[in-house]
């Protein structure tokens, strides 16, 4: 049987190969990701590693050129081609933490038939604790390291001029919900 995410040496080798293709702060962003749901993992009962890995290649379609929604469908559909299904879960998930295409926040840049696709997807997926944990990692992780959830949540708002309350209350929610698991503050377990 087939793994469904890659060793943490194929994933650097994964993003590596991505970064070729398409260089950018992105990657530095999925590493600082991937550090922090490692040891978020660790002091909350997951795999740290299966965490670690799914925090570098959340991002991975965006080897496929700079856009917005098309690294979420790339990405998804990048990793089912390579087998690695936990991966392209997240791929998928981590820009929803509700599973409602329309709270995503960028542009809509799919074709139709892609936008149904992904709602489709999204209206059947349960979330489990590894999409949670991406979802809050991707909030936490910067460019240069960890950040303030709620400072890189306002960067996102200034940027695109929203950030549906919704997901704002979710995301910090998710980091509730994980420093109870962990029984501690999150930005002590990442730092």
């Amino acid at each position: 049987m087939m793994a469904r995410y890659p060793s943490p040496e194929e994933a650097h080798r994964l993003l590596e190969d991505a970064l070729i293709s398409n260089p950018g702060p992105w990657g530095d962003h999925s590493r600082n990701a991937a550090l922090c749901a490692q040891r978020i993992a660790a002091a909350a009962g997951l795999d740290p590693e299966k965490a670690y890995v799914l925090g570098l290649l959340h991002d991975i379609g965006r080897k496929f050129g700079i856009y917005h929604m098309p690294h979420i469908y790339n990405g998804y559909h990048y990793m089912r081609k390579l087998g690695y299904e936990d991966v392209a879960r997240v791929c998928l998930s981590h820009s929803f933490s509700t599973p409602d295409f329309r709270t995503y926040i960028g542009k809509y840049d799919v074709t139709d038939d892609q936008k149904e696709e992904l709602r489709q997807l999204l209206s059947q997926m349960v979330y489990d604790d590894y999409d949670r944990l991406i979802q809050l990692c991707d909030c936490l992780a910067g460019i240069d390291g960890v950040v303030d959830m709620e400072e890189r949540m306002l960067d996102v708002k200034r940027r695109y001029g929203e950030y549906p309350q919704e997901k704002w209350d979710n995301n910090l929610q998710l980091r509730r919900y994980f420093e109870e698991k962990a029984g501690k503050d999150i930005y002590e377990i990442v730092k």
